[in-house]
């Protein structure tokens, strides 16, 4: 029976990877994203460009707020309340993307709602990461991490799946399976499209039952009313204490810009296809459901590469490749490849951004798994929302960075394709800092000093 409770437990946990995919794939890159810029827009450059501006506002809200709810879930007990409370952001900010009709005077609005949504989502996979640990023993944490990734991208898959044959209209307002959009939903409105935000909220509220039926919470302890200010005293300790542990401080600089660099694929991959290659949404959600499939499968093949070789080579590698990709897709357009020139309607842009895709589902998918597997062994038990709190404030304290510089640089150059490119220099940095990190962190530190006394 204890072993029947434990897989249970750590079903309900992974069907939050399930329950939430959506705003990655079908939002923020696949679906939504390039349809905010070219069609609520209008303009795919612009259409960047604020993307990118409202990105940076929602990663320097987070970065602010992420340790500071960290720790106090971890002064005052149970998580639930602190996941049910953002779980209910996600949803309304997921379905008010509705109103993103064609056209629209400002999409202000839509931005916020987004917002609200991405920090939802955001701020309950701190609190559901922080819950790893209680899963299993250290061994098992990268296979089951990496199991969590590989269930959320197959969820990704079956919903993007499902919004290309049934609702999301291409240009001839058909969807994927040549039919009209289900529901009566308006082509010419684009509703079918439209349908993401609230198809996304429906699927978040009827997977996460799971999570909160099977898996149980930290024991409730009483509230007291100083325990803002205990928490905040506590975090600011670490924070002073930060620079002690050279291994976890590295480890967190190096997160902070790789994960800052592949949340920028992953927010501005689509739009750059829509805006360099002139794709419409059915090619996009195609090349998503390609390269999330890459991302499910590779996700689980890398948390037995994690438990085999250890976290740290397996995030180096990701790293080496995803600059090999970022690279590619930056010297790639309608009329070149790699930098050479091709054929005038050539197929092989999109062949070549097709297998960029399956890369950077595969190597993204393990990076995040491994990543936060890692960071468990970088972290205080006692401490570890906490942790992941910080982890949170590494990956999120420069999120504004990659898409503020690619705002940027697109709206000083004009271009799509050289607004990328500070990506490439955000991963090269990344690499040289995890050139510091302990394997173990600070126990492997502490061996060593003990070995040399």
């Amino acid at each position: 029976m204890a072993g029947k409770s434990a897989k249970k437990k750590i079903w309900g946990w992974m069907f939050f990877d399930w329950a939430s995919q959506p705003y990655a794939t079908l939002l923020l890159t696949f679906i939504f994203g390039p349809y905010f810029t070219s069609a609520v827009v209008g303009d795919p450059v612009q259409g960047q460009i604020a993307w990118g501006y409202m990105l940076a506002i929602v990663g320097l809200f987070i970065a602010f707020s992420a340790p500071i709810l960290g720790a106090i879930a971890d002064s005052s007990g149970p998580r639930k309340p602190y996941i049910l409370f953002f779980s209910m952001m996600y949803v309304v900010g997921a379905a008010g993307l509705w109103y993103a009709v064609p056209g629209m005077a400002s999409g202000t609005i839509i931005l916020l709602s987004f917002g609200i949504g991405l920090i939802g989502a955001e701020f309950t996979t701190i609190f559901t990461n922080a819950i790893l640990p209680d899963l299993g023993s250290k061994h098992e944490l990268g296979r089951i991490s990496g199991s969590g990734f590989a269930m959320g991208y197959w969820g990704g898959v079956l919903a993007l799946i499902i919004m290309l044959v049934f609702f999301a209209e291409g240009g001839n307002g058909l969807t994927l399976a040549g039919k009209a959009p289900l529901f009566g939903l308006d082509a010419g409105a684009r509703e079918g499209t439209r349908f993401v935000g609230p198809f996304s909220a429906i699927w978040y509220v009827v997977f996460m039952i799971p999570f909160f039926l099977w898996v149980p919470d930290v024991v409730k302890t009483k509230l007291d009313t100083g325990v803002v200010s205990k928490a905040l005293s506590e975090l600011k300790s670490t924070l002073v204490r930060l620079p002690q542990n050279s291994s976890l401080s590295a480890y967190l600089g190096s997160s902070m810009l790789y994960r800052d660099s592949l949340n920028g694929l992953y927010g501005f991959g689509g739009i750059y296809a829509v805006g360099v290659l002139g794709w419409d949404i059915t090619q996009i959600g195609v090349f998503g459901i390609v390269a999330a499939i890459s991302g499910a499968f590779f996700s689980w093949a890398g948390g037995f590469a994690d438990r085999r070789f250890g976290p740290k080579p397996v995030i180096l590698l990701c790293i080496i490749v995803l600059i090999g990709v970022c690279s590619t897709i930056v010297s790639t357009s309608r009329e070149e490849v790699l930098g050479m020139a091709i054929a005038e309607g050539s197929t092989l842009p999109d062949t070549v951004f097709y297998v960029c895709g399956v890369i950077i589902g595969a190597a993204g998918g393990i990076l995040q798994a491994a990543s936060r597997t890692m960071m468990v062994r970088q972290a205080n038990p006692g401490r570890m929302t906490e942790a992941f709190g910080l982890y949170a404030l590494s990956g999120k304290a420069t999120a504004f960075l990659a898409p503020f510089l690619i705002a940027f640089t697109t709206d000083f150059t004009g271009s799509q394709r050289l607004g990328v490119t500070p990506l490439v220099g955000l991963f090269v940095v990344a690499l040289v800092v995890l050139m510091w990190v302990k394997p173990d962190g600070a126990s492997a530190q502490k061996g060593a000093a003990a070995a040399e006394a």
